[in-house]
């Protein structure tokens, strides 16, 4: 190639070595480009929204319907208790992690599927991967998406630090979606309030956070966290997702004050 056709940060990529941290540092010197900062990428629990039937997922789609007019919106399903199934299925079978992570991405896909069957009639469409450069247009023209939360990792979901379950599932999957794409905010909708100092199904004199820095809870080292622990690992290096919201889908409302960027539930930021 010649000299004249390449940047200076060109030049030095071509030449250099890409293990170079000092030339790796210099690929940060140009912001990023938010790709679509007016969506927001909403992620539904499986285990927490999904898997409660029509009394939990009627009035939140209902919600989210009325807000087609106001909002763009990037909608994540989580895989919820049949993936759990599965995995300890495929636990007692020998699979190893990757095998795993294909059995968790079919059931967010089922019930990525069944949301979309209920949208249908408002014209929201269920898009794979493979179509999501078609995202600009479904937005623009539908104002949402459906897609299934787990990253499309397959057999190359990394092995956990401990166990065998795919540490990135469908709470990082939507989060990557926000981060790359430079979306306006990202928010999962769960059966709790928040976060809070222990697991409040279990024990009730448990402490809600309303706010929190990525730091501040690492440094609690809580034994449960509301969202994957990979989410707030990534957090510490995002580029345009420095902040996350968790809260209750169950109560009427909150999706929409959410959307609206009212502080409801727990908000996390980096």
């Amino acid at each position: 190639m010649q000299d004249q056709v390449l940047t200076e940060l060109g030049a030095a990529l071509v030449a250099g070595s890409l293990t170079d941290e000092a030339l790796l540092a210099e690929t940060a010197a140009h912001p990023v480009l938010p790709i679509l900062p007016q969506a927001n990428v909403i992620k539904i629990g499986g285990q927490s929204l999904i898997d409660r039937g029509r009394v939990a997922v009627f009035p939140l789609l209902e919600e989210l319907v009325a807000n087609l007019a106001h909002h763009q919106m990037i909608i994540g399903t989580g895989a919820g208790t049949r993936a759990r199934h599965a995995y300890s299925v495929g636990l007692d079978l020998g699979m190893p992690t990757g095998v795993l992570s294909i059995l968790g991405t079919f059931v967010s896909m089922q019930n990525a599927r069944m949301l979309h069957y209920l949208l249908a009639k408002h014209g929201i469409p269920f898009i794979e991967p493979v179509q999501f450069a078609q995202l600009p247009f479904y937005l623009e023209e539908r104002r949402g998406v459906i897609f299934f939360g787990m990253p499309p990792y397959i057999y190359w979901q990394p092995n956990p630090a401990v166990g065998r379950l795919p540490p990135h599932r469908t709470d990082t999957g939507t989060f990557l979606v926000s981060e790359v794409f430079g979306a306006r905010s990202m928010i999962y909708v769960k059966d709790e309030d928040g976060l809070y100092t222990a697991d409040p199904k279990k024990e009730p004199a448990a402490r809600f956070i309303p706010t929190i820095t990525v730091e501040e809870l690492l440094a609690l080292d809580l034994d449960d966290v509301v969202v994957e622990r990979s989410v707030l690992d990534m957090m510490t290096h995002a580029q345009h997702r420095r902040s996350i919201q968790v809260i209750n889908g169950l109560v009427p409302g909150n999706l929409t004050r959410a959307l609206n960027g009212e502080p409801v539930g727990t908000i996390i930021t980096a």
